[in-house]
C-alpha cells in the first residue's frame, strides 16, 4: 500500500501520512489521527523508506538491517493494555532508528497456525511484550535467530529479557505512603503470583503492619474494575488511609469512582491517598493527576532492541538480563487535596 492509499484510507493527506512514518519523533495534534495512520500501515505491511530501500537489497537482513516480528504475549490487540501499548509505540521509533523492519505483529492464534505447518512471513528476530509460558519461549528460540523479551517482571528463562522489578516497584511506592505517616493501605490488583502483590505485603511485613485482607480487592487492569473497587472500599467499617493500585489504568478508574461519589461534597467521603504504578502519559493529565511509580518504557525499549541487533550480529552469546531501576513521581494524588 502507497502513502497515497493510507491518504485516503485514514482521511488525511499524503504529507501527514509521510510525516508520520518517516518521523517516527511526529505527532499530530490530535494523537488518535497519528495511530490510526500507524494502525493502517502496520496492516498494510507498509514499510518506512530508508528501511524499505535497504531491503531492496534482497535478503531477510541487509547491511545489519533486520526484519523483526513483535509477539503480544499477554493480549491480543496493542491498545487492550496501557501500558504495552506505549512500550509499543516507543518500540516502533527504536526499531526505525536501528535499522530494523516490523515485520509482523503475532498473537497466540498466530503462533498456533505457524506450529501446525502454515508458514507465516520468515523474520530473523523477535521481540516478546509481556510474560510468556517458558514452553513457548522454547519453541520460539527454535523459529528465530534471536528473541527478546520485555516485561514488568524476571523470569527465569533463558533468554535476553529487559524488565523492571513489579516487586521493587511495589516496595517504592508502598514506602513512599509509609514516609506520609500511613499505616492503613489497601492494595488493588491481581492477587495470583503477581510480583506487584508480593512486593506490597512484603513491604508492609518488613515494617511489621500486619495485612488487612479486608483492604485487598483482588481485580484485573481495567479501568471498570478499579471503579468498582472504589465502592468495596467504601463501604466497610473501616477504611485504609491510602490505596496501592498496581496498575495505572485501575487506579484511574478508582480516583473516577471518587471524583463522581464527591460530586459537591465535601464531607463524609471516602477520599484516600491513592498511588500506582507504570506512569503511562493519562496519569498525569487526569486530575487530580496521579502519582505512580515511573517505569522507564522507553529505555527499556532502547536496551532489548541494541540486544536484539547485538545477538543478530553474533556480539554476545550469553544470555543477558538487564534491569532497570524505577521511582516516585509525586503528584496530587497521594495528598490531601478537594477532588
Amino acid at each position: 500500500m502507497s502513502l497515497k492509499q493510507i491518504a485516503e484510507l485514514t482521511g488525511v493527506s499524503p504529507a501527514t501520512v509521510s510525516r508520520v512514518l518517516n518521523n517516527p519523533d511526529y505527532h499530530c495534534q490530535d494523537r488518535a489521527v497519528t495511530e490510526k495512520i500507524r494502525e493502517a500501515a502496520r496492516k498494510s505491511g507498509y514499510v518506512p523508506n530508508s528501511s524499505a530501500r535497504e531491503l531492496k537489497k534482497g535478503s531477510v537482513h541487509s547491511d545489519n538491517v533486520f526484519k523483526v516480528d513483535v509477539f503480544l504475549a499477554r493480549f491480543n490487540s496493542i491498545n487492550e493494555d496501557a501500558f504495552f501499548n506505549e512500550v509499543f509505540r516507543h518500540l516502533e521509533t527504536e526499531m526505525i532508528n536501528q535499522r530494523c523492519v516490523l515485520n509482523q505483529i503475532l498473537k497466540a492464534p498466530d503462533i498456533a497456525l505457524r506450529k501446525s505447518g502454515n508458514e507465516l512471513i520468515r523474520s530473523v528476530g523477535l521481540v516478546i511484550l509481556g510474560k510468556c509460558p517458558s514452553n513457548l519461549v522454547y519453541e520460539l528460540k527454535k523459529e528465530y535467530k534471536a528473541v527478546v523479551a520485555i516485561d514488568r517482571n524476571p523470569t527465569e528463562y533463558e533468554l535476553d529479557e529487559v524488565i523492571c522489578n513489579g516487586a521493587k516497584a511495589a516496595s517504592t511506592a508502598i514506602e513512599y505512603l509509609l514516609s506520609l505517616g500511613h499505616r492503613s493501605i489497601g492494595y488493588i490488583g491481581d492477587c495470583n503470583m503477581e510480583s506487584r502483590y508480593s512486593g506490597y505485603y512484603e513491604c508492609l511485613l518488613g515494617h511489621r503492619i500486619p495485612l488487612i485482607y479486608d483492604y485487598v480487592v483482588s481485580t484485573g487492569q481495567t479501568r471498570e474494575e478499579g471503579y468498582r473497587a472504589y465502592d468495596r472500599l467504601a463501604e466497610k467499617g473501616r477504611q485504609p488511609t491510602a490505596v496501592f493500585c498496581a496498575n495505572d489504568v485501575t487506579a484511574l478508574g478508582f480516583l473516577q469512582a471518587m471524583k463522581d461519589k464527591t460530586g459537591r461534597k465535601k464531607k463524609d467521603v471516602y477520599r484516600p491517598a491513592v498511588v500506582s504504578i507504570d506512569d503511562i502519559e493519562e496519569a498525569s493529565l487526569f486530575s487530580p493527576m496521579l502519582t505512580t511509580v515511573h517505569i522507564p518504557k522507553k529505555d527499556m525499549v532502547h536496551m532489548a532492541v541494541m540486544l536484539l541487533c547485538d545477538r543478530l550480529n553474533g556480539l554476545h552469546q550469553e544470555y543477558v538480563r538487564v534491569e532497570f531501576p524505577c521511582h516516585i513521581m509525586i503528584r496530587e494524588s497521594s495528598g490531601v487535596h478537594v477532588y
